[in-house]
């Protein structure tokens, strides 16, 4: 497999697709699934509720961000690959914080949704054929790639590992 080409997401997304070593998605995401799983469980209990700044979300919030976007982009994937051309509504991540009840989330609660919500994901893209890879579809108003998508959530996870490593525990 190859990366996905230029114009086949939203050039925002570029971002996250650039923290992707590599082309082979699969056991990228795989191997990500793992060592995050393994990362997290490490970070002590009272850092899930730390927020590095005032307007920030805390820690909780940031994975449970991950794994909604995730959910997100797997529900993409899922409609795109079966050849649905409805075009699919963005998503306002503030917009979902207040819902979250972070407080009341445990951080093994919290590690357990992404593992599931990431086994699901590959459980689909493991299903694909070569067609169902490289279908195009519209979210949020710009064309997208089955394969950009499974690109996305690993670059997304990878990302906010960084922000997790740079600005939740480096203090």
């Amino acid at each position: 497999m190859n990366r996905p080409a230029e114009g086949t997401y939203n050039p925002y997304f570029g971002t996250y697709i650039s923290k992707v070593e590599g082309n082979n998605i699969l056991p990228i995401l795989k191997k990500q699934l793992h060592d995050l799983e393994v990362f997290l469980k490490e970070i002590p209990s009272e850092k899930w509720s730390y927020s590095y700044g005032e307007g920030k979300w805390t820690l909780a919030e940031s994975w449970i961000h991950v794994n909604d976007t995730e959910r997100i982009f797997s529900y993409r994937a899922l409609r795109i690959s079966r050849g649905d051309q409805t075009p699919l509504p963005g998503f306002e991540q503030d917009d979902y914080v207040p819902f979250y009840s972070a407080k009341n989330r445990s951080a093994e609660s919290i590690i357990e949704e992404f593992v599931t919500i990431r086994k699901a994901s590959l459980s689909l893209l493991e299903s694909l054929d070569a067609e169902g890879w490289n279908r195009t579809g519209t979210a949020s108003n710009h064309k997208i790639s089955v394969k950009a998508i499974a690109f996305i959530l690993a670059g997304h996870a990878e990302h906010h590992l960084r922000i997790t490593q740079e600005k939740y525990l480096a203090s």
